[in-house]
């Protein structure tokens, strides 16, 4: 599923779908890294290193990013549970993913993150994490991004697994040799 870029910023909170069970959404896990059939990522190219964990990108907005993940040995500490550091990565990332988009477009730069880890995800649960815009400002943007378990039988939310704020400098210009990323991103838009 290639996820879907909507520049509508109220189109997400307006929708009574949730977004686990939306009706263009496949099974979750379908199309995850490691429990794939050996398909390839259809989202590789908007995040690499999400990409090297088995993260799959859902949703892409102004006002939304999300994706999911299943806990695969690649992504866990030595007591098989989530690294913080994966956490870490995925708030940055659908946090920036965001904000690019925000922005117009212009080059981010993240200038800090903070995370709380609440609960532990084990190896084999199914999370899936959520960013929204808390202030888009012109050069500052905030994002707070929440991780959840998912209860794999109803594809509900479980248990929260971390909140994150991320802040990032949102007016750089882009560099000749980055244009290709906004190419990516709306070559997965369905404007």
């Amino acid at each position: 599923m290639q996820p879907s870029i909507d520049n509508n910023q109220h189109h997400h909170q307006q929708n009574n779908t949730h977004p686990l069970t939306h009706p263009n959404r496949p099974f979750l896990g379908s199309s995850m890294a490691g429990d794939d059939g050996g398909r390839p990522s259809k989202t590789a190219d908007l995040d690499a290193p999400l990409h090297v964990f088995g993260f799959e990108i859902d949703v892409v907005s102004p006002s939304l990013v999300n994706g999911r993940l299943r806990v695969t040995p690649k992504c866990c500490q030595p007591f098989k549970v989530l690294h913080g550091g994966v956490s870490a990565l995925i708030a940055e990332a659908l946090g920036s993913i965001g904000a690019h988009v925000a922005s117009g477009f212009k080059r981010i730069a993240g200038v800090q993150l903070s995370i709380n880890h609440i609960k532990a995800a084990l190896l084999g649960d199914l999370l899936f994490a959520e960013a929204r815009p808390v202030s888009v400002g012109k050069t500052i943007q905030v994002w707070e991004v929440k991780m959840w378990k998912i209860d794999p039988s109803t594809m509900e939310k479980r248990a929260q697994l971390a909140t994150s704020r991320v802040t990032l400098l949102s007016n750089l210009p882009v560099p000749d040799n980055a244009k290709e990323a906004e190419s990516i991103l709306r070559r997965h838009a369905k404007l």
